[in-house]
């Protein structure tokens, strides 16, 4: 028996990504799609990579019908301000904005610069990286999806501070234009887009709370975001000063021991060519997270670097594969894209 599952925000990048996921997974039926301002609308018509793959027309969330699983993939705020609804929708679901994924209401404030609606719910949601919380999400009814710069940052950083010796990390991530959504804006005219490479938040950035929820409180992480002519993808790269002197044998270890065993972690470290490290343009598509690594041998520095694309890995495939745990179906059902090489 197939699973009905309905997608609320279906217009967006994230959630158009979803759809194509969802149509791809044998034991699901899609129920209903929602947009707002393109209910009774094809699908195609915002989606053209789905033509012939669907014949579904966006919902209004006022005709929304209860299902099996909800995937919510609704701008910052819209959950929070909603949640006894949609939880009345269905048994199970996936959140994939901001609203729940931190754990404290306080750091919620902070970081995001409002009182949290909900801050008795923030407990209850499982943040959802499954590289970090696999066996909570297995047992979970509400998962939050993680941001895409914390996700690239939280799964290069991950095996080092487990070990507790990183003394500093400076992360500078370049970003694609898809992670700005699809409303247009200033930023995104063309004009002003191409060619670009901008730095949009040096500081502040609302994913380091996520990073220090993982990583630990106490973490000493300087994190920069800059976006660059690219329209999928993140490059995290992360220079980070050990306490600890360990030689490139010793860092192997420590990322086989953490990614050795996972289906969507791939250590990319060759001796030469041009794709020895990361390289988010050859992820368009997946849900693989590449990480690379090299010591620097005149000093206490390691540079990892993360690659993913934001839309899968950092949202989308994310989103499923978590969901794939929660329902007790092979991870990595419907995410066995590998990309696509030249593209």
């Amino acid at each position: 028996m197939t699973l009905r599952v309905s997608i609320v925000g279906a217009s967006g990048y994230g959630g158009g990504e979803l759809l194509r996921l969802l149509l791809g997974h044998p034991e699901v039926s899609i129920a209903q799609v929602t947009s707002e301002r393109f209910a009774g609308k094809p699908v195609t018509r915002l989606h053209p990579n789905l033509r012939g793959a669907t014949t579904l027309k966006f919902s209004a969330i006022a005709d929304l019908e209860p299902c099996d699983f909800l995937f919510l993939a609704l701008p910052h705020g819209h959950a929070m301000r909603n949640l006894d609804r949609y939880r009345g929708l269905a048994p199970k679901l996936i959140d994939l904005s901001g609203d729940f994924r931190l754990d404290d209401p306080k750091a919620f404030a902070d970081w995001y610069g409002e009182a949290h609606e909900r801050p008795e719910s923030l407990g209850e949601f499982v943040y959802g990286i499954p590289e970090v919380n696999r066996e909570r999400i297995r047992e979970a009814n509400l998962v939050t999806g993680a941001g895409c710069n914390a996700t690239a940052t939280i799964l290069a950083l991950l095996p080092l501070y487990r070990a507790g010796i990183v003394d500093k990390a400076v992360v500078e991530v370049k970003a694609g234009s898809s992670e700005g959504g699809n409303a247009s804006s200033d930023a995104s005219h063309h004009p002003e887009r191409s060619g670009a490479v901008r730095s949009y938040k040096p500081t502040g950035h609302r994913h380091v709370a996520e990073m220090l929820m993982v990583l630990g409180a106490d973490a000493d992480i300087a994190f920069s975001a800059t976006s660059i002519e690219m329209v999928r993808g993140i490059l995290a790269t992360c220079h980070v000063f050990l306490d600890a002197d360990l030689d490139e044998k010793a860092v192997w270890k420590l990322y086989r021991e953490a990614y050795g065993n996972e289906r969507f972690v791939r250590i990319v470290k060759e001796k030469s060519g041009i794709y020895r490290y990361p390289e988010p343009k050859l992820l368009s598509g997946t849900n693989y997270c590449d990480i690379g690594f090299e010591r620097d041998p005149r000093s206490n520095r390691l540079v990892v670097m993360s690659a993913i694309d934001n839309l899968m890995k950092g949202a989308a495939g994310q989103a499923v594969q978590a969901f794939n745990l929660m329902q007790g179906f092979p991870e990595d059902t419907a995410l066995g894209f590998t990309g696509l090489h030249p593209i």
